[in-house]
Order: C-alpha cells, then sequence, then structure tokens
C-alpha cells in the first residue's frame, strides 16, 4: 500500500502484521498501559482488532475500513482503538477468540472485539464489510452510552465464563477401563467414522491437515497392524501430496484447503504447518518406505531454505495468500503466463497436471494439481524448476518475517525426523543452525522471548514456546547424541514447571506467574492444527522423566493423562496429540542405550527402521545419564534394551537389538 496517511503509532511496532497498519487513519495503539488507561480515563469501549500478517480477510477489512477516513474517524471517536497480532500474543487471542464464539459468533479473523474499559467483552465478531461496519460503530457508540449498566452486566458474567478453564468445564471421569490397548481401539474408532474413505482426511470441508491425528495413526499402526489404519493414512497422505493444497512447484503446504478435495488452497503458507507436516511424511516414509513421502520431505525442507530461512538461521513465520491485491495470484496460472514453454513441455503440463486454456479454477486461472497415483518423471521434475524460475519473476506474496521461537522449534523437530529418515547431514545442520539461533537471540538473561525482528520481542515466551523448545532439544540429542542438548532440555522442564505450572489443577497456565494480569488466565488443552502446549508438555514430562530417572516428572505427566483419557477416548479429534502421548504410555517406551564408539553408526542403524516407541540414549566415554553411566562402567561396545529400567542382555547388532524392542507378534 503507497502511505496516503501520517505514521500513526504502529509505525514503532516491530510486528509486520501491526506495520501493514501504520498509515492508517485509525489513531491505533499497540496492547498496552497506554491504551488502557487511556479508556479507563475517558470511559471509552476498546475495539480490539486482531490478526496476523498472512491472513486474507484481515488484508480485505484493512483496505474496505481501516484505510476509510470517514470510518477511520468514527473509530476515533467513539473507540480507543488496539491492533494486535495474534501471533505475538496468542495469550490474549484466545481469551477474546473464546469471548466471540461463546456469543454465539464464529471464529476467524480479524477477530474484532469490543471491551469495556476494564477490558471484558461485551460484543465482537470477523469480518464485517465496510457499510454494516460503520453502521455497527454507531449503534455500538449508542448502547454504550444509553445502557451501560446492561453491558456491564453482561460483560461481567462473560468475564466469569471466561475465568473458568477448560478443566473445570470438562471435567470426566477416567473410562473404568483406564490407558490401554481398548482405549486406542476406541480413539481410532471414532477417527474412522469421521474419516473421508474417498478423499483421506476428516470427512468436511474446509479441509485441514491435522498432523498430530495422521502421526497418532502411525502408532496405532505400528501396535495394531490393523491394515484399515494403513490405508487411511496412505489415501490422506498422497491425496494431499498430490492436491493444491500442496505446491507441487515449489515445495511446502497452504493452510487448508477451502474444498473436500485438497484443490484449491487457502494460499498463505504457515510455519507451524510445514513444520509440523516435515514430521508427518518423514515418519511416514520411515515406515512404509514410499518414495513420494521421502519426496515431499526433500521439496518442502528445499523450500523452507529458499524462501524462509533468515541470514542467521532463524526460520520466518509465514508467507501471504495475496500478492498484487490478489489471493493466489503467485500459485495459480493463467494460459497465457506459459508462454516460455515448448509445445512438448505445455503438453507434459496439460496432461500430468490438468492445466487448460480456459483454466480448472476461477476466473481462467490454473491451479497446479495431479492424481495421487501418479508420481514426476524426471521430465516433469525438470519442468518444474522452469516453472518456478518463470513464477520467481512475479511479485511475490508479503513474507512475515519475525521469527517465532515456538514455531521454529517446531521446524527443529521436522528437520530432525527428515534427517533421521533420510539421513541427509544437511537438514541435522539446518536444525542445528536454527537452535543457535534461538540460543543467541532469543534467550537473553536466562529469560526466553517469544519473537525476533531486528530485536528480542518485549513480551518473554508462553507455555508454548517453552514446551516446544524442550522437545526440540529432546529431538536434537537423539539425533546427534550429544548431551549438551539434554541437559539443556532438562533445564528448561524445571524453569517452566518454576514458571507456569498450577499444582492445583496438574497443569501448566498458558501465560507465566510473572507475565502480566489479564482478565482470564487460561489452560491450553485442546488439540488443533497445533498441539496443545500441555500434551506437548505431558509428553515431555513422559521424555524427561525417562531420560533423567526422574518419578515425579513421569507422575505427573500420568496424571495428566489420566485427567483426560476419557475425553481423549471420545473426541480424539480434538486431542489428537494427547491419544499420541496414550500411545506411548500404553505400548510403553524402550529405553535404548549405546555405549562404545559405535554409537553415531548404530543410531543411523537404528533409524532406518520405524521405532516410535524406542528412546535411545547414548555414551562414548562420559555421561551424566543415570541409565548410561552404569553401562558405561562395563567399557565396552554394546546396545541396551531396557523397559522401566530392566535391561535385556546386551547386543553387539542393531537388528538383534530391533528384535528387542519390537518382539514378533504371535
Amino acid at each position: 500500500m503507497t502511505p496516503s496517511h501520517t505514521a500513526n503509532r504502529l509505525a514503532r511496532a516491530t510486528s509486520p502484521y501491526l506495520l501493514q497498519h501504520a498509515h492508517n487513519p485509525v489513531d491505533w495503539f499497540e496492547w498496552g498501559q497506554e491504551a488502557l488507561t487511556k479508556a479507563r480515563q475517558e470511559d471509552k469501549p476498546i475495539l480490539l482488532s486482531i490478526g496476523y500478517s498472512s491472513c486474507h480477510w484481515c488484508h480485505v477489512m484493512a483496505h474496505e475500513s481501516f484505510e476509510n477516513k470517514d470510518i477511520a474517524q468514527l473509530m476515533n471517536e467513539f473507540f480507543v482503538c488496539v491492533k494486535l497480532d495474534r501471533e505475538e500474543r496468542p495469550d490474549i487471542d484466545q481469551i477474546y477468540m473464546e469471548a466471540v464464539q461463546t456469543m454465539g459468533q464464529n471464529g476467524g479473523w480479524p477477530l474484532n472485539v469490543f471491551l469495556t474499559p476494564d477490558q471484558k467483552p461485551f460484543f465482537g465478531g470477523t469480518y464485517f464489510p465496510p457499510k454494516n461496519w460503520a453502521q455497527l460503530l454507531v449503534q455500538i457508540n449508542k448502547a454504550f452510552r444509553e445502557k451501560r449498566n446492561e453491558i456491564n452486566e453482561s460483560a461481567n458474567d462473560l468475564g466469569k465464563h471466561l475465568a473458568i478453564s477448560d478443566l473445570q468445564r470438562f471435567k470426566n471421569v477416567p473410562p473404568a477401563n483406564g490407558l490401554n490397548l481398548s482405549a486406542l481401539d476406541a480413539m481410532h474408532q471414532v477417527i474412522e467414522s469421521r474419516f473421508d474413505f474417498h478423499e483421506g482426511g476428516l470427512d468436511k470441508a474446509p479441509k485441514f491437515i491435522m498432523p498430530s491425528i495422521w502421526l497418532f495413526l502411525l502408532r496405532y499402526y505400528q501396535i495394531s497392524k490393523n491394515s484399515k489404519t494403513l490405508e487411511m493414512l496412505h489415501l490422506t497422505l498422497k491425496k494431499i501430496a498430490a492436491g493444491g493444497i500442496y505446491d507441487q512447484i515449489g515445495g511446502g503446504f497452504a493452510r487448508y484447503s477451502v474444498d473436500g478435495q485438497w484443490f484449491a488452497p487457502h494460499f498463505e503458507k504457515m510455519l507451524y504447518d510445514n513444520g509440523q507436516l516435515l514430521s508427518l511424511y518423514a515418519e511416514a516414509y520411515r515406515l512404509t518406505k514410499e518414495s513420494v513421502y521421502a519426496r515431499i520431505v526433500r521439496e518442502t525442507v528445499a523450500w523452507l531454505e529458499r524462501e524462509m530461512t533468515s541470514p542467521e538461521g532463524g526460520f520466518y513465520s509465514a508467507l501471504d495468500a495475496d500478492s498484487e491485491g490478489e489471493e493466489g495470484k503467485f500459485y495459480t496460472w493463467q494460459f497465457d503466463e506459459l508462454k516460455e514453454l515448448t509445445t512438448e513441455e505445455i503438453q507434459l503440463l496439460t496432461d500430468f497436471y490438468h492445466v487448460t486454456t480456459a483454466g480448472n479454477w476461477e476466473h481462467g486461472k490454473n491451479i497446479v494439481f495431479r492424481e495421487s497415483d501418479t508420481e514426476p518423471t524426471p521430465a516433469l521434475l525438470q519442468l518444474n524448476q522452469k516453472l518456478l524460475a518463470i513464477r520467481n519473476k512475479k511479485i511475490k506474496p508479503g513474507l512475515d518475517d519475525k521469527i517465532l521461537t515456538g514455531w521454529n522449534a517446531i521446524t527443529i523437530q521436522g528437520l530432525v525426523d527428515a534427517y533421521r529418515s533420510l539421513g541427509e547431514d544437511h537438514y541435522l545442520a539446518l536444525a542445528e543452525r536454527a537452535i543457535q539461533f534461538i540460543e543467541q537471540h532469543l534467550i537473553v538473561d536466562g529469560k526466553l522471548h517469544r519473537s525476533f525482528k531486528g530485536t528480542h520481542s518485549v513480551t518473554t515466551a508462553f507455555i508454548d514456546d517453552h514446551a516446544f523448545l524442550i522437545q526440540a532439544y529432546i529431538s536434537l540429542y537423539q539425533a546427534t547424541q550429544k548431551e549438551y542438548y539434554l541437559i539443556a532440555a532438562k533445564k528448561w522442564c524445571e524453569e517452566t514447571i518454576r514458571l507456569f505450572y498450577d499444582p492445583s489443577e496438574g497443569f501448566f497456565y498458558f501465560n507465566s506467574h510473572e507475565a502480566e494480569s489479564l482478565i482470564a488466565r487460561k489452560k491450553e488443552v485442546f488439540d488443533n492444527v497445533i498441539p496443545s502446549s500441555n500434551s506437548v508438555m505431558a509428553r515431555n514430562l513422559f521424555h524427561l522423566g525417562i531420560f533423567w530417572d526422574k518419578e515425579s516428572w513421569k507422575t505427573m505427566a500420568s496424571e495428566m493423562m489420566q485427567r483426560l483419557i476419557a475425553l481423549t477416548q471420545s473426541e480424539p479429534i480434538y486431542m489428537c496429540h494427547w491419544a499420541l502421548l496414550a500411545a506411548e504410555m500404553t505400548q510403553g517406551m524402550a529405553e535404548v542405550v549405546i555405549t562404545g564408539s559405535k554409537n553415531l553408526s548404530w543410531q543411523k542403524e537404528f533409524d532406518q527402521s520405524y521405532l516410535p516407541f524406542a528412546l535411545f540414549l547414548s555414551a562414548n566415554g562420559t555421561s551424566k545419564l543415570p541409565l548410561v553411566t552404569d553401562k558405561l562402567a562395563e567399557q565396552r561396545e554394546a546396545i541396551y534394551v531396557c523397559f522401566k529400567k530392566n535391561c535385556q542382555l546386551p547386543v553387539s547388532r542393531v537388528q538383534d537389538a530391533i528384535k528387542q524392542i519390537v518382539p514378533p507378534q504371535k
């Protein structure tokens, strides 16, 4: 946008989303004491508008309403206007998103919420067309002046509702059979009942991928060998990889498909999706050795490195859906854009990717997709490179170049999984460079910070940042056998317990005990596209309890899981990462201790097999790990497979150890 107004306060912001609004005629504030004090002193309602930089409808409403002088005048006159980046302040976003949904409105972004001067919500919604928005501003102002008592009463009631934790709201009695294989069977049956056996994924539109569901099914298949489970996995992963939701030309995944066929995506590319999908496709490859899964991993890492990596090694947050004011313009093709191709190349493109002269989508545009039972030929892969070069001449979508701790940690996990599955040392190097970025730029004076753009954010990290960072350290340890990473995981787990743990409920708050007070303090329990921070922390506690032989951490994890097993059993779609943990706790985790100079080569050999129910510990010389130190005393090159600290006879061949980890099915 060409600035047509004097810069407002948001010109001082670091958030790319807030900077997009720095030249609006709206008198925007950032969230903070300046705005909150003004609202109280002037007794004005707060208009809180929440979005993120790659949000299509956020751009639409900004252009239609927030850049409109007349509408901005109404906003400035009647309200204290606050702009918020949901990715920088997810704690505030989740409170007011729940408030709007409690009012009976659909959630989404932009999220526009009207608050009393003491921050309590009394009305809200998502996108409003400009005429409706202007009328609403007048109506809200009139109601606030004339029906103040009713608004205060309603806001107080809603505030009380928001203060109730989900754990209280969804109280349930654990099933009599507790945590066992029949509980996993029940979870699988629910997923199967909601599965789309024609297109894969869940049977609804729009389609979100929900990686944790399929990561659970990978583990469930490993336990059950249920052929239908494998059918569901293959159908889903191959359909996604063939659809428009996957960038067939440049690699990487869009956020979701607006239809039920994975065809037409909402074109924004989010780091957190792609980090998790690296893990999913890498694990699927380890299990099945299907070449398509390895190709998807390679292409997605190439995209990540090419378009999302900062010079210092951190990963940017997102690519916009829009370019030149039009959603998907960068990724779709008008037929006349293909003039540089030969007749043979155009034929290949039309035959394989369903590109037509009239367009296979709206307004004469083509979305590139293929059939799920086909794989690109060498000639097509060569054509992809030519198409990528042509596409790169277009105006590119906006890049959200802030670096978020939690999303980077998710991506580190994905790169480590890619390394372990495909054996590409470069993937591990990218992961280690990213963890070094976090340590150098986002951990300051012993405190973890939420984001970085030129400098670290004032906002310290939330529980999700801590949880995913710990997970990344654990994963890096198992790939490299550098004990430093596991020591760091232990240190940050102790710090996370200190900052976030609520002993009264046995779960973790989203905000730390040292954070500013909001009208509600939430605990994130339900898994969504991103797993809930409590499910990730429970899994961290379970794994670190094994690594460091800390029974108290294993007990904390077990109590969290037991509290939610009934809900996980009945609603595994929204508790899918909990289901993954339930599978690990039901099956039990093998403790595989590798000693001697062959530790790394043996680890790489183990990684050629799919062993989701094994944790690997290793040392060549010294170790602080309780499960390793006594094995080192024997001074031998050996592999010890243990369950609950009871070890079988040591072996010196990886295949013999695998037989101990995964005994033959009867």
